[in-house]
């Protein structure tokens, strides 16, 4: 027996804006490992913005097979800023997948699998799974931003690099449309069952997939051979922010009942960083094209 799917609501009215920037990554601009010095999250970093260009395209294929059947004006507009954002989260991500490329990480191999295998899921995964695949892995994207935007632990790691640059905006924006493909699938019938199911599947495949291009991606690296440098970068993962209980215990939370992504509210959290980003005198205004 299929359980039943919520019912849905309107759709709250949300503060979400495409913005189109460009940022450059000159050869040079950063060090090896550019993730505070640190050798593991330095390629795992990697790994994740190698991800996001084909699974973004991903985003969008799921939740505009389903636009037309969105009656809400206002959940029809987030949709529409959805598909904008992720478009250019996609592009700048290529972008610093380049640069990433031309200092030894293989962001192309993370590019190319993930590209087949989004292509084969879009091909034969049903369209409602498909979309409770994404909204699982929103889920998980909107968690470790909001712990960028909030935890200074996760923005020292960054450092002053244009790798911070993208990063915050990206997690500024995921923030903002955290719920969007959630609201989607409830507003098509999905069902609650399928939705919890769905994240199991979708962790499964994201820790895999991250685990096993990390690790090809370290045997690349020389530093990855000297055990004193790879002992201290372990110790330092275990004690990393994104890995915090705090962080934890937010992305099981999506296995809870009635769920939702507002039910971590994050109002004033995207009411600084707005400000600290695109404000008249915002760090990232001079990026806006």
């Amino acid at each position: 027996m299929t359980a039943p799917s919520v019912p849905a609501q309107p759709a709250p009215e949300r503060t979400m804006q495409v913005r189109r920037l460009r940022f450059t990554h000159p050869k040079g601009s950063l060090r090896r490992h550019y993730v505070d010095d640190d050798l593991v999250m330095s390629h795992v970093v990697a790994v994740l913005s190698a991800t996001f260009p084909k699974g973004e395209d991903f985003f969008v294929r799921s939740v505009r097979h389903y636009s037309g059947r969105i009656t809400d004006p206002e959940l029809k507009r987030q949709v529409k800023a959805f598909i904008g954002q992720e478009v250019v989260h996609g592009r700048e991500h290529e972008s610093l997948n380049a640069a990433l490329r031309e200092m030894g990480y293989p962001t192309h191999w993370v590019d190319a699998f993930v590209k087949r295998s989004m292509g084969l899921s879009t091909r034969f995964m049903p369209p409602r799974v498909a979309l409770g695949h994404t909204a699982a892995l929103e889920h998980y994207t909107a968690a470790l931003a909001e712990c960028l935007l909030t935890d200074p632990r996760a923005q020292a790691l960054l450092g002053d690099t244009e790798v911070r640059n993208v990063l915050l905006w990206h997690a500024l924006e995921e923030a903002e449309h955290k719920a969007v493909a959630f609201d989607v699938y409830r507003a098509v019938g999905g069902a609650e069952r399928m939705r919890r199911r769905t994240m199991i599947e979708a962790s499964v495949g994201l820790f895999v997939v991250t685990g096993v291009f990390t690790l090809l991606s370290l045997l690349r690296d020389p530093a990855f051979y000297n055990p004193r440098r790879l002992l201290a970068s372990l110790r330092a993962l275990r004690r990393s922010p994104f890995l915090d209980p705090k962080v934890r215990a937010r992305v099981r939370a999506y296995q809870r009942p009635g769920f939702h992504p507002d039910d971590f509210d994050a109002t004033d959290t995207l009411d600084r960083w707005r400000a600290e980003l695109f404000g008249p005198e915002g760090a990232l205004r001079d990026r806006l094209t």
